[in-house]
């Protein structure tokens, strides 16, 4: 009887994603500190947080969403039946097909730029709508970029590279902190409105270094590009069919944060720029975690599946699960109650106060509390199209944005909680959703371990007791709101709360027998010895 190993996600290659992401997460953070410094939570940056939001937002849904999960599934069936040939083959079709529409896309969404803006804010002004505007036309052509980025960390991460294509992103961010940054410098030293056409244009010269470090990678592991106009294909109508839904199923949270943007340009003056830095927050530990586990874990699934091995599947989903929770549970616990002395310290500089610290704070901790099952969701449902079960997550994504609307509607328009009420209920939706799917996937492929799930749950909230007691003694006795500390104390504070906390959980856990921490304390101790 074969072991449990090909049932487990590979804690290696989940490590050197986490790594990767972890590098450009902090990368994307540094540039949300200098466009925040640089401009403040003000009506200029709630302009290009909303011009951004668009191409953005088509990223998660075509690239990064339904493109990617589609086209992975595909293709990791396709090595598996047909062989390496059999999926270049595919890959240069769809290759063609997305630069060809992705550019359709970006020449649409230009000429109707001011139509967007006027769904995505309807509460702007015409001053604040004009800008939108023109920034949106620069910013468009970023969705080509990165679709044909996602395309090739798709080819990579199902041929089992996963470093270069995590670490993609960083270049991202290294591109648009020093293009925009300096060609925002040069177009208006005092970084007024016109210096955000710059940082435009530095998201574009990011994108196109997403994409291209990529390529000597794809070199090594045997693809050459040749254009394939031969759409009637059997493997591009699979990726299309599995898009379809994907579309919906893999942007329920961004479309549902889109839902709190056009509630929150009602608001006052920054409300915008709060919600987006608390919510990158939160996409920290999400990306370096969530991500990091589902990325390895889907060419997995796909291929057991293509196998017909469901035991294996079930194995590996179980435990790629209960790994998430392992790691976002302290995560989120660290936000919630550290949120105020991090975003201080973090973003408190130049034209960003001690107000919008606050403010920033109140949305960090309700995004937080969804951060577990943000993660879990990013594991659980494209498994369900390596089941050729694509529709069931479609349907829960479109209950989750009707859920989303109508919480949004209840919590800032009946009970005045503001822009913290958006992402409360941001985080009910979340939860609510992997509870969801969660139910159903037990349908389709037996009990997913719960009773080994609902123990290590158990344990890891005894654990986060502590993490927990200890966040909250050191707000309440040296980090607090009150607290007048320079910068650097108050960095050496944070960083040792942290440290102390992390251990006492880790250690707690460990003491307890979570399978997954000592699997991984075990791993490094083989590499240790070698």
């Amino acid at each position: 009887m074969a072991g449990p190993a090909p049932q487990r996600v590979s804690a290696r290659a989940t490590g050197v994603v986490g790594v990767a992401i972890l590098c450009s997460r902090l990368l994307g953070l540094v540039r949300e500190v200098v466009i925040a410094s640089l401009f403040g939570a003000s009506r200029s940056l709630d302009a290009f947080l909303t011009a951004f939001r668009a191409p953005n937002m088509l990223r998660d849904l075509f690239a990064e969403g339904a493109l990617s999960t589609a086209f992975v599934t595909t293709f990791s069936k396709k090595i598996q039946s047909g062989g390496d040939q059999s999926a270049w083959a595919l890959a240069n079709k769809v290759a063609t097909l997305t630069a060809v529409f992705m550019s359709i896309v970006v020449i649409i969404g230009i000429l109707i730029a001011p139509f967007l803006v006027s769904i995505l804010a309807p509460g702007f002004d015409a001053e604040k709508a004009a800008l939108t505007v023109v920034l949106a036309r620069v910013m468009y052509p970023f969705i080509l970029l990165v679709s044909l980025a996602a395309l090739v960390m798709g080819m990579l991460n199902a041929k089992h590279v996963f470093g270069m294509p995590a670490m993609a992103s960083s270049f991202f961010n290294i591109g648009s902190i020093i293009g925009g940054v300096s060609l925002g410098w040069w177009m208006d030293p005092a970084f007024g409105p016109r210096a955000l056409i710059g940082l435009a244009m530095g998201t574009l010269i990011g994108g196109f270094l997403q994409l291209a470090v990529q390529i000597p990678s794809l070199f090594k592991v045997g693809f050459v590009f040749r254009p394939d106009f031969n759409w009637r294909d059997e493997g591009v109508r699979k990726v299309l069919q599995l898009m379809g839904p994907a579309v919906i199923a893999a942007s329920a949270v961004q479309v549902n944060v889109l839902i709190n943007s056009i509630f929150a340009s009602y608001m006052e003056d920054g409300a915008v720029s709060w919600l987006n830095i608390a919510f990158r927050l939160m996409q920290l530990p999400l990306g370096i975690f969530g991500v990091a586990v589902a990325t390895v874990t889907l060419p997995l699934v796909s291929r057991s599946a293509a196998a017909g091995n469901i035991p294996e599947f079930r194995g590996a989903l179980a435990h790629a699960l209960r790994l998430v929770m392992l790691l976002t549970i302290p995560s989120a616990i660290g936000l919630i109650i550290l949120a105020e002395p991090i975003i201080s310290l973090i973003y408190e500089h130049g034209r960003f106060t001690a107000a919008a610290t606050q403010q920033t704070a109140g949305a960090l901790r309700f995004y937080a509390a969804g951060l577990v099952g943000y993660a879990a969701i990013k594991v659980l449902a494209p498994a369900f199209y390596a089941l050729d079960k694509r529709h069931l997550p479609m349907i829960v994504s479109l209950l989750s944005i009707i859920e989303n609307f109508s919480l949004n509607w209840l919590f800032t328009r009946y009970l005045g909680f503001g822009h913290r009420g958006l992402a409360m209920s941001t985080a009910l939706v979340a939860l609510t959703d992997f509870v969801i799917l969660y139910v159903m996937m037990r349908r389709y492929v037996g009990a997913l371990e719960t009773g080994t799930m609902m123990k290590t749950l158990g344990k890891l909230f005894l654990a986060g007791a502590g993490l927990a007691a200890i966040c909250w003694c050191a707000v309440e006795f040296y980090l607090g709101s009150g607290s007048h500390l320079a910068t650097l104390p108050k960095l050496v504070a944070v960083m040792t709360t942290v440290a102390i906390g992390v251990t006492a959980f880790f250690g707690t856990a460990y003491l307890l027998r979570v399978a997954e921490l000592r699997d991984m304390v075990a791993m490094v101790q083989r590499r240790l010895k070698r």
